[in-house]
């Protein structure tokens, strides 16, 4: 059942990374081979870094088509039907958020699924959460998102917490799964809302 649970997360997280991808490569105006490798980097790279830090390879990204095909319809429809998945402005931002949840849970459940402690599945769970969207902004030329001063790293890091929290406490892995991921998207939500985000650095022209 947590195979299952896992695959299911891991193909949600796919394509709602890869959807997020493939707007950005429309928003700085790539072409269609560009978009799909936009869809493909935002889609996989949390899931194949997860997979080779645990051992599990060859990454089921690459293992299996179901991720490729993923992230080529998700590709597809940005690209075809562009207006209406991006009408927002900030749809790269909402698209990240429910794609970070889903992958940081899933992240997680891998994780525990392959035998690591209780801390380190926290912390693999949020780098599988963060890894698709920091390669996105670089390839685009931006400063990625997590190490900006919004809520980015910390809300994956509270979804993959909660997914081990509850294995510890012998919860059933469904329930935490869907506690985890909306913890995480709610935290994302508010700081992308409301501007919430961390302590940032000083620079050099800021007032004491």
């Amino acid at each position: 059942m947590n195979h299952i649970l896992v695959t299911v997360l891991d193909l949600g997280g796919t394509f709602v990374f890869a959807i997020s991808g493939a707007v950005a490569a429309v928003k700085y105006r790539l072409d269609i081979f560009g978009v799909m490798v936009l869809a493909f980097a935002a889609g996989n790279v949390g899931g194949i870094t997860r997979d080779l830090l645990i051992g599990a390879v060859p990454p089921a990204a690459i293992s299996s088509l179901n991720y490729l095909g993923v992230s080529v319809l998700a590709g597809l429809i940005v690209f075809f039907r562009d207006p209406v998945v991006t009408r927002h402005n900030n749809a790269v931002l909402w698209f990240d958020a429910v794609g970070l949840a889903f992958f940081a849970v899933a992240g997680a459940e891998k994780a525990l699924l392959h035998g690591l402690n209780p801390v380190m599945a926290a912390l693999l769970g949020m780098l599988t959460g963060i890894g698709g969207g920091m390669l996105r902004d670089v390839l685009v030329m931006q400063i990625p998102t997590v190490l900006r001063s919004d809520l980015y790293a910390l809300a994956a890091l509270v979804g993959a917490a909660i997914v081990v929290v509850g294995h510890v406490l012998g919860i059933q892995a469904v329930p935490t799964a869907i506690v985890g991921g909306l913890a995480c998207f709610a935290l994302r939500y508010m700081a992308i809302r409301h501007g919430w985000h961390l302590p940032h650095a000083r620079g050099s022209g800021d007032e004491a």
